[in-house]
């Protein structure tokens, strides 16, 4: 979570000329009663008074001072800075002066409302939904691609009819927080509106696409979101040392153009995207946030375009011992077989892609059964 990551994406994307005549705002923090919104006082105020321990963690339940969540001065004005980016970003959307904002520096979506959690100190993806919420939102779909269950968002709105959550992330049995089974549907009024497809370590770009388009589409398309929240965590990559999927950038460049394009279609083009885990901290989280940013401005970028040679020179100054990359993709396969329903073959001939693809299928109709017929769609047409 080093803030260079959030540095060597902007100098990418600068240095590629990305953000050429494009407005950027500086956030200020967040009030505190912009946290409330989200979290108890009482956890708000311990991480106020919160300083660097000289030994031992912090006493629970606040989640401070553990290996995940270490205590730093000045903590609360950062993460609230963090909250203050995304909730600019929800300004600017819900008061018509864009369609479109992203805040890469923001994505903290396991904090609780009582605790850190998974590098989280507080949530700005739930405090913006929140803020969205009263302020002329009332159905507001939320996905979340980051390789972890995005499961401090699903409890903020698990009871909430107005929002649809929905994470795709590494199976729960396999990987922290160990949450996020289709099974988690949603509570009471809200029952269908928590999604959640578990995919299995390994899966790559074709398999995981094949199960975003299976589920993603026909649960915006029940829905009719107002706006699109996408959390667009990086660290699904083959590279990432703390999972175990094998999507590359180029499968995740696909899957932020796909949210995009979701965005245009139900949502009048309303899309607010923010950042999250990420620890390829030079050959991944740079290309693949540039890559966002491209999205989201309609500068497309195309995987084999090379990259600049400031960028590497400035890498390898910063990081000498990492070889930075040379194209901004990595040459990743990204056409996918559509979910063609229960029974269906799409098989290729080959054994290890055919038994990716059987899982991937199995992955999706468990979620289909647990949640399309809570939306008013059968779990087994692919038409839906």
């Amino acid at each position: 979570m080093k803030p260079a990551r959030l540095q060597f994406t902007m100098a990418l994307a600068e240095s590629l000329g990305l953000l050429d005549g494009i407005e950027r705002l500086v956030p200020e923090r967040a009030e505190v009663s912009d946290l409330l919104r989200i979290h108890t006082a009482d956890y708000i105020e311990a991480v106020e008074q919160a300083t660097p321990p000289a030994g031992a963690p912090l006493a629970p339940p606040y989640g401070l001072g553990s290996p995940d969540n270490p205590v730093f001065p000045r903590m609360h004005q950062a993460a609230s800075v963090i909250v203050g980016g995304t909730l600019t970003a929800a300004r600017e959307i819900a008061q018509g002066r864009t369609r479109r904002a992203v805040s890469i520096g923001g994505g903290m979506h396991h904090a609780m409302p009582d605790s850190a959690a998974g590098f989280c100190i507080y949530n700005d993806a739930a405090v913006a939904v929140s803020w969205l919420l009263d302020n002329g939102f009332d159905r507001i779909a939320y996905i979340d691609v980051d390789v972890h269950h995005g499961d401090g968002v699903q409890r903020a709105f698990y009871a909430d009819p107005r929002v649809l959550t929905i994470s795709i992330h590494q199976h729960p049995a396999t990987l922290w927080p160990n949450t996020g089974w289709p099974e988690e549907t949603g509570h009471g009024a809200a029952e269908g509106t928590a999604i959640n497809l578990a995919v299995l370590p390994g899966t790559r770009d074709p398999q995981w696409l094949r199960g975003f388009h299976a589920i993603v589409p026909g649960a915006l398309a029940a829905f009719r979101p107002q706006i699109v929240v996408s959390q667009c965590g990086v660290d699904t990559h083959r590279e990432d040392p703390l999972a175990d999927m094998e999507l590359t950038v180029d499968g995740q460049r696909a899957a932020f153009i796909a949210m995009r394009d979701l965005a245009d279609e139900y949502a009048e083009g309303r899309w607010l995207a923010v950042g999250g885990g990420g620890y390829g901290l030079v050959r991944v989280v740079p290309r693949a946030w540039t890559h966002l940013l491209a999205t989201a401005l309609d500068r497309t970028i195309a995987p084999k375009t090379a990259v600049p040679q400031d960028w590497i020179d400035m890498i390898q100054s910063a990081a000498p011992s990492v070889d930075p990359p040379r194209t901004m993709g990595d040459g990743g396969d990204t056409a996918y077989r559509p979910w063609d329903g229960p029974g269906g073959t799409g098989e290729t001939g080959d054994a290890r892609t055919d038994r990716a693809q059987r899982a991937i299928d199995t992955a999706v109709l468990a979620t289909r059964r647990a949640t399309f017929g809570l939306l008013g769609l059968d779990p087994e047409d692919p038409r839906d």
